[in-house]
């Protein structure tokens, strides 16, 4: 095989491009991987998924050690902030990571072509703008080139006053007031960051409530969580411009049904209202692969696209716009690609929100099942009457099971309270394996431990929990 000709290639180089490369070298495929920035790791690695969660963990050990800790006897006395050696905390975890992505490349000798990627057709893809300029051949491509920030028409990113979620995580100073545009995951999470650090935060949201798409319950419980530790909420509110001074920007907000316009000025002002599949510059129209009415690359039920030879998977085609998704994908794909008969249960992709306390979900919420006429029995169980929660005084939240009401089959789990991001594996477990809520009710739980108020949950389905 020459040089310049592979097995597979893959365009783009974040989680589900990586996954795809690595699991691609490891059933015997010659693998390139094609990224333009000058670390692999995609959005999720550089500026999205882990230096976010970087600040949220020294945030709240900040904001602990500055208030939270009395209570346990522990007196710390003025706490103060050093908001230069936070951020080189998270770019050291960003660094780490990248590099141990680039270490697996060598081990599994997948070539990284660095510069942008298109398509040629015929199965050859240009680089450009970078090391590895220059046209190779596949005998089959992979796209993954992820997704954008969604502009806000009359409000301009210019990663100085008005940032994307990239400029919320370098910050080069605790705001005053912070204005978050969106009420979803990443600007509820930017905004915990920098509320604990002492600003000021407000939450603009369209919709008339924050975490849209969610359980009903869950997002009304979180507000209120929210609320209760100081963030401000402007909900039904829509945006209509933006004006930027010297030292901050002035809002121009009204109804989201119409009314009265009003002004906010903040320091900065986050735009978070969701991100968009990238295909710019990929030559999809030139390769004959189509998008549908939304942007997104059209696939079939094996991520080929309408293209012969070339796929697609992440973020830029149908589904939820999650690292963990990508990644699952990468892996079904490329064992697809080798014969193999892969599958992925949608239905058990977990989604977690990291604020504090943390949002998991998993499967239907119970406004989708009333929507689908799906007859069901909830159960809910709170953090309250869970003997570790109380003993690590993290008590709010409450862990909701929703259950077919014939066959007893989970179809859906909702939990607001600590580590739910962690308790929720185990019921994308269930659902994965068709589990019943009297499967995991049955099943011995540590004791004591948070994941008690999973069973209790489930126990809750059959309304007979022990503990309340």
């Amino acid at each position: 095989m020459a040089e310049d000709s592979y097995d597979l290639i893959v365009i783009g180089g974040g989680p589900g491009g990586y996954t795809a490369a690595i699991r691609a070298a490891q059933l015997g495929m010659k693998t390139a991987c094609v990224e333009s920035r000058a670390t692999l790791g995609g959005t999720c690695l550089n500026v999205g998924c882990i230096p976010s969660k970087a600040l949220l963990e020294s945030s709240e050990i900040f904001h602990e050690a500055a208030g939270g800790l009395s209570d346990h006897g522990v007196k710390t006395g003025k706490v103060s902030l050093d908001l230069g050696a936070m951020m080189g905390r998270k770019d050291k975890v960003v660094g780490d990571l990248t590099k141990g992505i680039e270490f697996l490349f060598k081990k599994h000798k997948i070539t990284w072509l660095k510069g942008h990627g298109a398509l040629k057709g015929g199965g050859k893809v240009e680089v450009t703008k970078g090391d590895g300029a220059g046209t190779y051949s596949a005998k089959q491509i992979i796209l993954v080139p992820g997704s954008e920030v969604t502009p806000l028409p009359g409000v301009e990113i210019d990663e100085d006053r008005i940032v994307s979620s990239t400029g919320a995580l370098a910050l080069p100073k605790v705001p005053k007031h912070l204005v978050v545009v969106g009420g979803g995951y990443i600007g509820l999470e930017m905004g915990t960051v920098w509320k604990r650090l002492g600003a000021e935060v407000t939450v603009v949201e369209f919709l008339d409530r924050i975490l849209p798409g969610m359980d009903g319950e869950v997002s009304k419980q979180m507000q209120r969580l929210l609320s209760r530790q100081g963030m401000n909420f402007k909900l039904s509110t829509k945006v209509t411009g933006a004006k930027v001074k010297k030292t901050g920007v002035t809002l121009t907000v009204e109804p989201s049904k119409g009314g009265e316009a009003e002004s906010i000025d903040a320091d900065y002002v986050l735009v978070a209202i969701g991100r968009r599949p990238y295909t710019k510059g990929l030559g999809l129209e030139e390769a004959g692969v189509e998008l549908d009415d939304r942007g997104r690359i059209k696939t079939d039920a094996q991520f080929a696209t309408t293209a012969d030879g070339i796929y697609a998977i992440g973020d830029a085609i149908v589904g939820p716009m999650l690292a963990h998704k990508a990644e699952e994908e990468g892996v079904a794909c490329t064992e697809m690609l080798a014969g193999q008969k892969p599958h992925i249960n949608y239905d058990a992709i977990p989604g977690v929100v990291y604020t504090w306390p943390e949002v998991a979900t998993v499967g239907r919420t119970e406004e989708q099942l009333k929507a689908d006429g799906v007859e069901y029995r909830s159960g809910k169980f709170p953090f309250s009457a869970n003997a570790r929660a109380k003993a690590v005084a993290t008590t709010d939240g409450f862990v909701k099971m929703l259950a077919d009401a014939k066959t007893d089959a989970v179809l859906g789990c909702h939990i607001i309270g600590p580590d739910a991001g962690t308790l929720i594996a185990e019921v994308a477990l269930a659902i994965e394996f068709g589990a019943s809520a009297e499967d995991i009710a049955r099943t011995c739980h540590a004791h004591p431990t948070l994941n008690e108020a999973v069973k209790e949950a489930a126990l809750a389905v059959d309304g007979r929990t022990l503990n309340i």
